[in-house]
């Protein structure tokens, strides 16, 4: 018996390990109904008031998901050039592709996957759940891990402050990227 249990511990020691996907858990209670919370991520000018400046959002399967966080910079240098989404539950689930920062050339070439849930709480307040899955390994990779776990953060209390304050105004943000997008001409 003595000699089974150790054949079963032993193979079981030879199964491969597989490590657990990394991925960035976001989650906040916005103080608004859900439909406006929703129309706030899916629509253009919804994108607007509290993520990017400029944004092509058109939520539907495979339709654009571009956030432009620099407007004035060279096409596929914008943001979140070329992002679509992958699926869309009215009022419930939305996924989409996105890619890492300019500054991480070699992450940037490929995607990874964000997932944002919306649930509401009650009449007046909404969660919004995100998740960010599709990480490699090492270098680029753990520079954009370590860029999003912060950016996301940003990225949902201006969420929260564009229904407790109102939209973002962007002006200063565009007037400190104009005179070097001007400086190129």
């Amino acid at each position: 018996m003595k000699i089974a249990v150790l054949a079963s511990l032993a193979a079981f020691l030879l199964l491969p390990v597989h490590a657990e996907e990394r991925a960035l858990h976001k989650e906040v209670v916005v103080q608004a109904p859900l439909a406006d919370v929703w129309n706030a991520w899916t629509t253009s000018e919804g994108i607007k008031t509290f993520f990017a400046p400029d944004a092509h959002v058109e939520a539907r399967a495979d339709g654009p998901f571009e956030i432009y966080i620099n407007p004035y910079a060279e096409p596929g240098m914008k943001g979140a050039d070329g992002m679509r989404f992958l699926a869309v539950q009215p009022m419930s689930m939305l996924s989409y592709t996105w890619n890492a920062p300019p500054s991480l050339a070699e992450a940037r070439k490929q995607r990874t996957v964000v997932i944002v849930r919306f649930a509401p709480v009650s009449g007046r307040e909404t969660r919004v759940t995100m998740t960010h899955v599709g990480w490699g390994d090492g270098g680029e990779w753990d520079k954009a891990y370590g860029y999003f776990d912060k950016a996301w953060d940003h990225v949902l209390a201006n969420l929260q402050k564009r229904f407790a304050e109102g939209p973002i105004d962007w002006s200063e943000w565009l007037s400190r990227l104009r005179a070097p997008a001007e400086a190129r001409k």
